[in-house]
């Protein structure tokens, strides 16, 4: 079909005030292309991580106030300087939270940037809310259907190489060292987790020096499990800190999502099957998971069929798998992707009825019903033609992709998911490997 053209939003009638950002110059370098588009550009900084990776200081406003008296600032902000957008990435962090409810009555826009629903290789842009706040909750199958009737697009695979994982952990180590040693203007800043500057930053630290070791050990576990010959189900361990987690599940801790699961598959699982935790790439041992399992395993008296992988990439394990379970990992995307039978315990976007399991998870384990693959190829396609971005926040190549389409997405008059209602999306961007 023959795709409308577009009237973007005249860049010079826009205000764009960033909030915080992905660690790294990401955030840096969309303000810039916005100030070349014509629009006007504010960045707000609440420690001095922020302020290192924003390179223009004529731009900048540095917080340091508590943060109690941020909402009367934000609105000061916007009143002082013309704000018609703000820009953040996740919509849950405190400050976040308290900028969007002000925002929303004042009638400015959110734009919410997120890592990807089909990460790792794309990024997530939405307007209003991410995760559990996303638009795509309220959207079914039938109406993602609907919306793509309009358009036609070939769906574009999976690169065969992922992503920007070192330059993650790097960006997230320097991030926390300027806050933990260069942070005495920002006396009042808080972090939106509960665990100490310190720590967080030598944990990063650690991880960053550990990852040759890491890997050997994680190589070894895989290859135990994928030469075992025993059939075995899968659970795609998350962040405990993780906004998903957090907000969008009533877990409080990642051991009470251990807990469940253990149980579940003692209970239900045949006494053959093994279970397989998949630690989060980024986990950086904050909680112990491998002892808390090791635990709850021998307590079931299962401990001689549960594995513990560190992190590493999912496809591998996926193989042989034959179950998956998660709180609401975007990795579970993948599994769906191989039609590999799916239970989740929270709110995700991809939650959707023929896409999950609603059985108890006993008999899951046991009897698992299969996704409905077409409904599933259809949600995923919905997301590659809206809010699913190719590219990277963390390193220089993958930010350059991102750049070529994001910022005309954010100037565009409808969020992504209206534009392909309406039949006026753009045409979207060939997939190329980030590395």
């Amino acid at each position: 079909m023959t795709r409308q053209a577009r009237i973007v939003t005249d860049p010079s009638r826009k205000t764009f005030l960033f909030l915080q950002g992905p660690h790294g110059p990401f955030f840096d370098r969309l303000g810039r292309m916005l100030t070349r588009a014509g629009a006007g550009v504010w960045r707000v900084g609440f420690n001095a991580g922020d302020r290192a990776f924003w390179f223009d200081s004529g731009s900048y406003i540095p917080y340091t106030a508590p943060v109690a008296d941020w909402p009367d600032r934000f609105r000061a902000l916007v009143a002082e300087k013309g704000v018609t957008d703000i820009v953040l990435y996740g919509d849950t962090r405190p400050v976040h939270a308290r900028a969007i409810a002000a925002a929303r009555s004042l009638g400015l826009m959110v734009h919410v940037f997120e890592e990807g629903y089909m990460r790792p290789y794309w990024v997530t842009y939405e307007r209003g809310g991410a995760n559990g706040h996303s638009r795509l909750m309220d959207l079914s199958i039938a109406d993602m259907r609907a919306a793509l009737a309009r358009n036609e697009m070939d769906l574009p695979e999976a690169p065969a190489q992922w992503g920007d994982m070192r330059q993650h952990v790097f960006y997230g180590a320097l991030y926390h060292w300027f806050v933990l040693f260069r942070n005495r203007a920002y006396r009042n800043f808080r972090p939106h987790r509960d665990l100490p500057l310190l720590t967080e930053t030598l944990l990063y630290t650690r991880r960053l020096l550990l990852m040759p070791v890491f890997a050997l050990d994680r190589i070894a576990a895989t290859l135990r499990i994928k030469h075992g010959g025993y059939p075995y189900h899968l659970a795609l361990l998350q962040l405990e800190h993780d906004s998903s987690f957090q907000q969008h599940s009533s877990f409080a801790s990642m051991a009470d999502f251990l807990e469940t699961v253990i149980a579940g598959f003692a209970r239900g699982a045949p006494r053959h099957h093994h279970l397989v935790f998949k630690a989060h790439p980024l986990e950086n041992d904050q909680s112990p998971l491998k002892r808390i399992i090791r635990a709850r395993a021998t307590a079931h008296g299962v401990d001689d069929r549960i594995h513990y992988v560190r992190g590493g990439k999912l496809a591998q394990l996926l193989d042989h798998a034959r179950t998956a379970v998660t709180v609401n990992s975007t990795a579970a995307q993948q599994v769906l992707h191989r039609g590999i039978p799916l239970k989740v315990f929270g709110d995700a976007v991809y939650a959707k009825p023929g896409l999950v399991s609603d059985q108890p998870l006993e008999e899951f384990f046991a009897r698992p019903g299969r996704p409905d693959l077409a409904a599933y190829k259809d949600f995923r396609r919905f997301l590659l033609e809206t809010s699913q971005v190719p590219g990277g926040f963390y390193s220089a190549r993958g930010r350059r992709q991102l750049l070529r389409q994001v910022v005309d997405m954010m100037l565009d008059p409808d969020d992504p998911y209206e534009a392909l209602r309406l039949g006026k999306a753009p045409p979207r961007q060939q997939l190329r490997v980030v590395k």
